[in-house]
């Protein structure tokens, strides 16, 4: 069945509502579970939510369904707990008031049952308190002890009333405690919740609910460390958290207190400490207070009265200090208010009593005492100790030493420090107990005070026995007896007496013999005795430290033989000092010495103890350091392991995960497998009889055999069947043949007995139907006549009726058409304006189409003037770029006419000194006439590169330069030829030269750096600090002839280098050997042109092979 929809919580609420009020609480809460408790509830709304919730825990109240409620609260705690706090704590609020208003109602329903009245509610409460543990089941044996046990009918009645409701109210404060731990948003709610389940187990003596609470509350503050990486986890360093955990565990310790459980109270206290020192400021004095006094109660309930008194001593302190600082101005807030005189005279009271029931014989000391249970005491004492805030343990004389320098024996009472005058102070063994009597009847009177009096018989028999053991040696017992004598509600008997002083040698304290045969009492006086050595003093806790708080008269043997050494030094001593004064003298002077030399060796000793503290403190941070290496390594080797763990507990689990879902889904298979099985076989059964299958294995079946099962049954059915069919239609056959004949002999009588019956039946329907149509005649005939007086009356009422509802048809028929017509005129305007603004919608878009196209039109045409114009400024560019170049041919040209004039000469030259040169190893090069292309022939832009030139009848250049360093330069050669070629044209000026820097001849010779090369017939040679250009990537040259054909010349910077085809337009340079004109410069042949003819042997510029 498909999950049904989810609804609304106002339609959940309501059909709840339907179903409470026709009697169906637990439909109801069935629905309302549902709907709070599915994940599509998420999405609600907190407003609607929350009454579904208040209706939700009203019904779980009412039919005690406590799981349905915790299931419930918590799914609308995760839902609201990050948008409305507020609406978590008015449905808890709820819950809880719910559950205790039952249990009041249950109470006084009870009352009145067994007709008592509401003042007892004091022997109410205790027979609820009677009821065993609220979390245990009901056995059958309880139930039938609880039916034969002689209770009472109040009794009887609390348990079959009160208790359910009990347990449901410990249930739901349980619930809500679970739901709202750690988390910081609800802890207010949570620390509220505590404080009433602190109140209900006190009001309802419930000690067993409250051991469980106590640990409820520990194990959820253990658990804040565990949960503090969550979104809303508690935070303990915040002091306002503390102080509510603080008030917490602060009301914990009361209840405990008020119920007498003292070890729950002792493990608050131990709480207390440790939310104490977490918190990082100062407790507020009237909390402490009370701290203090609930220990004293606790160490007085565990007979621990050393550490009573010292709570006593403590509490006395802050009493003090605190009505020091209220008399000082300090807030009352936290303070103790109404701290009067008599409040520090009853502290102070206690302190002193207190201290002087602190037992001198210890009660857990004994001479054979194991060192491991000497040091489990000791432990505890530091625990205790902590507990106290404390620096060390105390001892019965630190109490009273702390005790009269604060003054306290002024504020106690008088008998109180009359007391201690007789305890402490005074030596009287003969009449200590007569003079404590009195005080002892006073302290006995006084309730408060009453509980001192056991452990001050204690001391006094041993201050007795102590100040005897000084004095005699021999006591009769009776005599003792007499003097151990106390007032009468406080008497001891001998037994007890006896018991003590057995009690007081076995601890080591006291030597005591008893001869019940003489009655005789033996201090022991033996001097080689050691029971003193035995006595530990302050080791032992509560007794005292030394002997010398007893009060002594004289030494006894024992004490004498063992400082007989120590008292012979001492007069040896003293008498030196008065026979031999050298003596004294000897003394002063190594006196002297020891102080010289001290005055001496101080700065040496004062430097010596500084080196040895760095020298310590470096041990310390050399130890620091290695301890955490060894820490930081072990805690590494502790993490590699829990890593290695738990990877490996992670694999063992997924392992078992893996197993576990094989196991189930073949326990699955199986189970679907036997259920189909089981299934066929029941069908098999159903459908086809005979089949027996009692014997098979369900585990072993599956549905091709089941199948075969039921073939066979079916075909064995279908034989039997056939077979039955056979054997019944043979009997028939023969019955049915022997019927017929029967039947032939009795057909004549059957037929006239069917007529007779039939006629006869006929007969008598014929006339009952006359019969019943006369009178129904007579009866319509009668009506006829009574309704026919009627009638006209009809008529006219008809007739008038029919007219008005006429009149008042053509009345609405006329307003129908009235309004049908004013209908379609409104339509109709409609329809004409729905039509006008389409014909203004089509012609604004065909006025924007045509916008449109004449806007495209203009854009093109405007775009094909732009290119015309484009094309016209290309063609008067191209044309203006060729003007240029035919004006650089025609100046190459003239400029080309002196140098062909100076090669003419070279060869005439030449052909002069031919007879005495060496005949020529190559052909002779063309003039620069017949090798410079015309001016007009494109062909000269375009050719390939320049062919190899041979050397002719020329030295060559390697020749003439060993030829220059040895002197032997030939004088036609070494001559300059500038007289014999015409000056280069002027140079024009400098700006002049700038602008016409594209029209500039080349220079002729003369070596130009790479970043002059190319420039104009005005470039300049920069200066030394200017930096040259970077050289331009050259094209290649098919891209630069192409280029120089067709587009033209675009204006060049000054230091550009020229590109080869304005070098070859500007001619070839000269080849002389003589000094180049001025500014010339040096070009190697792939800036000059490189024709065939330009490095001759007449002096031309070298070239490298691969550019020859």
């Amino acid at each position: 069945m498909p999950p049904p929809p989810h609804t609304r919580p106002e339609n959940v609420l309501k059909r709840a509502q339907e179903l409470i009020g026709v009697g169906q609480q637990q439909a109801a809460l069935s629905i309302l579970h549902e709907h709070v408790t599915s994940k599509r509830t998420r999405n609600s709304t907190i407003a609607a939510l929350e009454p579904v919730m208040l209706l939700f825990v009203e019904l779980c109240v009412d039919l005690k369904k406590g799981k349905s409620a915790k299931d419930g609260l918590y799914n609308y705690k995760n839902t609201s707990q990050n948008t409305n706090v507020a609406t978590i704590e008015l449905v808890f609020r709820k819950f809880i008031d719910l559950a205790e208003q039952k249990v009041k109602e249950a109470q006084a329903k009870a009352d009145e049952m067994t007709g008592q009245n509401e003042s007892s509610e004091e022997g109410a409460t205790t027979s609820i308190g009677d009821v065993g543990d609220l979390e245990a089941m009901e056995t059958p044996e309880s139930i039938l002890l609880s039916t034969v046990s002689g209770e009472q009918s109040k009794d009887r009645t609390d348990r079959a009333i009160v208790t359910p409701w009990l347990k449901f109210l410990w249930e739901a404060y349980r619930t809500v405690l679970d739901i709202f731990k750690n988390n910081a948003r609800l802890e207010v709610m949570y620390q509220t919740t505590a404080h009433q389940a602190f109140d209900f187990c006190k009001r309802y003596t419930r000690k067993t609910e409250f051991r469980r609470l106590c640990e409820l509350l520990r194990n959820h503050l253990q658990n804040a460390a565990k949960y503090s990486q969550q979104v809303h986890a508690i935070n303990l360093s915040d002091p306002e958290t503390l102080q509510r955990h603080l008030d917490t565990r602060f009301e914990q310790l009361n209840v405990a207190v008020d119920l007498e459980l003292w070890q729950e109270a002792f493990k608050s206290v131990e709480d207390i400490h440790t939310l104490l020192s977490l918190s990082k400021r100062q407790p507020k004095n009237s909390m402490m207070a009370t701290y203090f006094e609930r220990l004293t109660r606790i160490f007085l309930v565990s007979e621990n009265y050393l550490f009573h008194a010292a709570a006593w001593s403590r509490y006395y302190s802050l009493l003090n200090m605190s009505a020091r600082a209220v008399g000082a101005g300090a807030s009352k807030k936290d303070n103790p208010t109404n701290i009067t005189d008599a409040d520090l005279s009853r502290s102070a009271t206690y302190v002193l009593l207190s201290a002087l029931a602190i037992p001198v014989i210890s009660t857990t000391r004994s001479r054979g005492a194991l060192i491991d249970a000497d040091a489990a005491r000791n432990n505890k004492n530091a625990r205790l100790t902590n507990l106290l805030g404390m620096n060390s343990a105390p001892t019965r004389a630190i109490l009273f030493k702390d005790m009269l320098n604060k003054d306290i024996l002024a504020r106690a009472r008088p008998e109180i420090r009359q007391l201690y005058s007789i305890l402490e102070t005074d030596f009287h063994p003969k009449v200590i107990c007569a003079k404590v009597s009195p005080v002892l009847s006073q302290i006995g009177a006084d309730e408060e005070l009453q509980k001192y009096v056991l452990p001050l018989q204690q001391v006094i028999l041993t201050r007795l026995f102590q100040q005897l053991s000084q004095v005699y040696t021999d006591v009769k017992l009776d005599d003792v007896l007499a003097l151990a004598e106390f007032p009468d509600p406080f008497k001891v008997t001998p037994a007890t007496i006896e018991k003590f002083i057995m009690n007081g040698c076995k601890k080591g304290d006291l030597s005591i013999r008893i001869d019940h045969s003489t009655g005789i009492l033996t201090f022991d006086q033996d001097v080689f005795s050691s029971s003193k050595a035995l006595h530990t003093g302050a080791a032992a806790g509560s007794a005292e430290a030394d002997a010398g708080s007893v009060q002594r008269l004289q030494s006894t043997p024992s004490e004498i033989v063992r400082t007989q050494l120590s008292r012979l030094s001492k007069a040896l001593y003293t008498a030196v000092q008065y026979v031999d004064p050298s003596f004294n003298e000897d003394r002063y002077k190594s006196k002297l010495a020891a102080l010289r030399r001290a005055e001496a060796g101080a700065e040496q000793e004062h430097q010596d103890l500084l080196a040895r503290r760095d020298i310590i403190q470096q041990k310390k941070e050399s130890a620091a350091s290695a301890q955490a290496a060894r820490q930081r390594e072990e805690e590494q080797r502790r993490k590699t392991k829990q890593q290695e763990l738990q990877a490996a507990e992670t694999e063992r689990l997924t392992q078992e995960a893996k197993d576990r879902d094989e196991r189930r889904l073949q326990a699955e298979r199986k189970k679907v497998q036997r259920e189909e099985a089981e299934k066929q076989l029941k069908e098999l059964q159903k459908g086809v009889k005979g089949v027996d299958v009692s014997g098979l294995d369900l585990d072993d079946l599956d549905s091709g055999r089941i199948r075969l099962l039921k073939l066979q049954a079916l075909e064995r059915e279908k034989n039997e069947m056939g077979e039955k069919l056979r054997i019944t239609g043979k009997r028939i056959d023969h019955l049915e043949r022997a019927y017929r004949k029967e039947e032939l002999k009795h057909l004549e009588q059957d037929y006239q007995q069917q007529r007779d019956h039939d006629l006869e039946a006929y007969t008598k329907t014929k006339e009952e139907t006359s019969r019943n149509a006369e009178q129904k005649h007579k009866e319509d005939v009668s009506l006829k006549h009574r309704l026919s007086k009627l009638l006209p009356a009809y008529e006219t009422f008809k007739k008038d009726i029919t007219k008005q509802r006429h009149a008042d048809f053509e009345k609405r028929d006329r307003e129908a058409q009235k309004e049908l017509n004013r209908k379609m005129d409104q339509r109709r305007q409609e329809v004409r304006e729905q039509r006008a603004a389409e014909r203004r919608r089509v012609q604004e878009d065909e006025r924007q189409r045509k916008e449109e196209e004449e806007r495209q039109a203009r854009e093109a045409e405007e775009a094909e003037r732009e290119a015309e114009e484009k094309k016209r400024k290309d063609a008067e560019a191209k044309a203006e770029a060729e003007a240029r170049r035919q004006e650089r041919q025609e100046a190459a040209r003239k400029q080309m006419e002196p140098e062909q004039e100076a090669e003419q000469r070279r060869l005439e030259r030449k052909q002069g000194g031919a007879g005495a040169a060496p005949p020529s190893r190559t052909f002779d090069r063309p003039s620069l006439a017949s090798r410079a292309p015309p001016p007009d022939d494109p062909a000269a832009e375009s050719r390939g590169p320049p062919k190899i030139a041979l050397a002719g009848s020329k030295p060559s250049w390697r020749e003439r330069e060993a030829m220059k360093a040895r002197g032997e330069l030939p004088q036609q050669e070494a001559a300059p030829t500038s007289s014999s070629s015409p000056a280069p044209p002027a140079a024009p000026p400098a700006d002049e030269r700038v602008a016409t820097e594209e029209t500039a001849l080349p220079k002729k010779s003369g070596y130009v750096p790479p970043h002059m090369r190319g420039a104009g017939a005005g470039a300049r040679t920069p200066s030394a600090d200017s930096l040259p250009p970077p050289p331009q990537p050259r094209e290649p040259r098919e891209n630069r002839e192409r280029d120089s054909s067709a587009k033209p010349e675009a204006p060049r910077e000054r230091w550009a280098p020229r590109s080869r085809t304005q070098q070859e337009e500007g001619g070839e340079r000269s080849e002389s050997p003589a000094a180049p004109p001025a500014g010339g410069r040096y070009q190697p042949p792939s800036r000059t042109g490189g024709t065939p003819g330009a490095g001759g042997s007449t002096g031309g510029a070298y070239r490298p092979p691969g550019r020859r």
